[in-house]
């Protein structure tokens, strides 16, 4: 017996219906990161981590029970057994436990064929270099006045899943990036703006200069904001902001919420709800994405879902339990941690692009709003209420004009999502990723 992630988590799944469960499943989640920070040249912050925890889930009937630990010792599986079936013992049954019922099993897979590792580990010397690099540059740019620092982080996670349905699935995934917040201007009238970039494999991550002059320019091009006046505007939304509108999409379908009844979207199932042509896709499949895998948190190989197509709602996000709950099959979003059951979740979430230029997209703008930032958080998930405060720039006659500051967008997401257009400039970077978007009509509370 090794002690490799894979045969751990089926040495214990083994051992956990010798004695005594119907059914369990066990995984492992382990986790290697390396990170630095500097400020004005000068190291901040220099950490490493390392952790590993084993998962174990078992059944009896429909009662289940879940224990972790972070002790990779085979000897102590025993005891660990017996307390998940001592808890099991007392609990309430559940009508709608139990592990996929699906025919989606992946069987066993070890690695896969997505190109989601880059096997060399940075120097901390390569790291401190790259923050360093992004820090002057942005600091070279006319107007920055300070910096809260920049960082460099490289990351490796692992994960193996077993269960007694014959699943036996490991794989592992990097990740690279770095970012920094710099501010620009003087006393009561100094602005903050960032940058960052992330990727999966170090050659394709970005230019660090080019992050960091990115990040100094946003700055300062925020200086001297207004408010812009009260009313109804066309409204567009940045390519790094306007992703938040997938957020609260995917919480709006995902099963949990669908059958607890809690979604504005709960009724929608197969009817339209954005324009024609908008689509969103989840793949996890992606070769070399942020948050691509091979199986999900529940042993079922991972496609890619179509959420919706053409404006119309699709299918709503699903693991076991939720499926069951509302008369469904899970789609293979199960996702998990060691010491929590599943739980429905997305990956590469994204929409399809459309075929305006950003340029073109708000040529027809008499006046308008641009928003490259958005702060706080009144939405309402059951009624789909929005209200956020924002910052970034009019538009004036189709053109990019003055900073402004100090306002909050208001209006329902239902009828928002059906007023979403979307421009071609989609860019997979970070996992959950949008073209630049717009909404006309939105209310501002400004001046």
């Amino acid at each position: 017996m090794t002690n490799a992630p894979l045969d751990l988590a089926c040495d214990l799944v083994a051992r956990a219906k010798k004695g005594g469960a119907d059914a369990a499943d066990a995984v492992f989640i382990g986790g290697t990161s390396l990170g630095v920070g500097v400020r004005y040249g000068a190291t901040e912050e220099l950490e490493r981590s390392e952790t590993t925890d084993l998962g174990l889930r078992v059944f009896l009937g429909r009662r289940a029970a879940i224990v972790s630990t972070s002790n990779l010792d085979p000897a102590g599986f025993e005891a660990l057994i017996e307390q998940a079936l001592a808890m099991a013992r007392v609990l309430p049954e559940d009508a709608h436990a139990g592990l996929p019922d699906s025919a989606a099993l992946i069987g066993r897979i070890d690695q896969n064929d997505l190109d989601l590792v880059d096997p060399t580990e940075p120097a901390v010397d390569a790291l401190l270099d790259r923050a360093r690099a992004v820090e002057d540059a942005a600091r070279a740019i006319g107007g920055v006045t300070n910096t809260s620092g920049a960082s460099a982080s490289w990351g490796r996670s692992e994960v193996a899943l077993a269960s007694t349905l014959g699943v036996a699935g490991h794989y592992a995934r990097t990740s690279h990036s770095m970012s920094i917040s710099v501010l620009a201007g003087e006393g009561t009238d100094m602005q903050r703006d960032y940058d960052y970039d992330s990727a999966v494999h170090l050659s394709d991550l970005g230019d660090p200069t080019a992050v960091g002059t990115s990040a100094g320019r946003k700055a300062v091009a925020r200086l001297n904001p207004s408010r812009p006046r009260t009313g109804a505007f066309p409204v567009v939304f940045d390519p790094r902001i306007s992703n938040s509108f997938l957020g609260h999409l995917s919480g709006a379908i995902n099963g949990a919420s669908i059958a607890r009844g809690t979604s504005f979207l709960k009724t929608k199932l197969g009817e339209r709800i954005f324009a024609d042509g908008v689509s969103v896709i989840d793949d996890p499949t992606r070769r070399r994405g942020a948050r691509s895998r091979p199986f999900d948190g529940e042993g079922l190989r991972c496609e890619t879902l179509s959420l919706v197509e053409d404006g119309v709602l699709q299918t709503w996000v699903l693991d076991s339990r939720s499926g069951r709950q509302l008369g469904l099959r899970s789609n293979g979003r199960a996702t998990r941690g060691a010491s929590s059951p599943p739980s429905p979740g997305l990956t590469n979430l994204f929409f399809t692009p459309g075929q305006e230029t950003p340029e073109a997209l708000m040529s027809d703008i008499q006046e308008g709003l641009y928003i490259t930032e958005m702060m706080g958080s009144a939405i309402n998930g059951i009624t789909g209420d929005y209200s956020r405060g924002g910052a970034g720039f009019m538009i004036r006659n189709g053109q990019l004009a003055e900073p402004i500051a100090e306002f909050t967008i208001a209006g329902n997401l239902l009828d928002m999502f059906a007023r979403i257009r979307l421009a071609n400039d989609l860019r997979f970077r970070f996992g959950s990723d949008a073209p630049t978007l717009r909404i006309d009509a939105l209310s501002v509370a400004g001046a």
